[in-house]
């Protein structure tokens, strides 16, 4: 499998299942989409979020099985399709009506290799604007999430470091400085241990070290 980004902005995820699962897949998708949860009972914690002003996440009360969860798909027009239940036959019906649908479908309940269409949902950790993502193709999720809080801790003052350079580069590239000086003048922003402590002090000291950094190499 080769790991994507997909923007699910302004679209619908359908969440088949309200236990455990389905709320931990319910709450990671509204931080983008629109959610519907379809479920004859529902997690606790997942009651308390839709019940939040503005909540994004809708629950619906129904039993939906193998012959019914086909209408689901119709009915909702989801982008992504999470089959959350603990029923194999109920999930394996969501994913056939996701796959004839065109739709994208992330099956809860199967690891390993996946038919296409079928995706899994990875581990964040976000410093934005820096996302970054571990999958361990659904085998151990355990580890994804130990993981996860292994990098988030390497990656702290990374999307400072994103915006900081983000604006360099058009300011050198407006200044008609060569494509390469251009490059090699980021890389060494990047790996810069003074740009990297400036940060921690405020944005204007990491502006400073960076504007040494890039004189050194512009003016060489």
């Amino acid at each position: 499998m080769i790991p994507l980004y997909h923007d699910l902005s302004e679209e619908t995820v359908l969440v088949v299942g309200g236990g455990a699962v389905g709320r931990r897949k319910a709450l990671n998708f509204a931080e983008e989409a629109r959610v519907v949860v379809v479920s004859p009972a529902f997690d606790d914690r997942l009651v308390e979020a839709a019940a939040e002003d503005d909540s994004p996440i809708g629950l619906v009360r129904a039993a939906p099985n193998a012959d019914s969860v086909s209408a689901w798909v119709d009915r909702v027009d989801p982008a992504l399709v999470v089959a959350a239940t603990d029923d194999p036959a109920v999930n394996a019906a969501a994913e056939a009506a996701a796959l004839d649908a065109g739709r994208l479908i992330n099956r809860t309940d199967v690891s390993g290799g996946r038919d296409p269409g079928s995706v899994v949902v990875p581990a964040t950790v976000a410093d934005d604007p820096v996302r970054v993502a571990v999958s361990t193709g659904g085998r151990s999720p355990a580890l994804s999430k130990a993981l996860r809080e292994r990098i988030g801790a390497e990656i702290e003052g990374a999307g400072a470091m994103a915006e900081l350079t983000g604006e360099l580069r058009e300011e050198l590239s407006a200044a008609g400085v060569d494509p390469e000086i251009r490059r090699e003048a980021i890389r060494r922003v990047v790996r810069s241990e003074g740009v990297w402590k400036g940060l921690q002090k405020g944005r204007s000291k990491a502006r400073i070290e960076a504007d040494n950094v890039i004189e050194e190499v512009v003016d060489r």
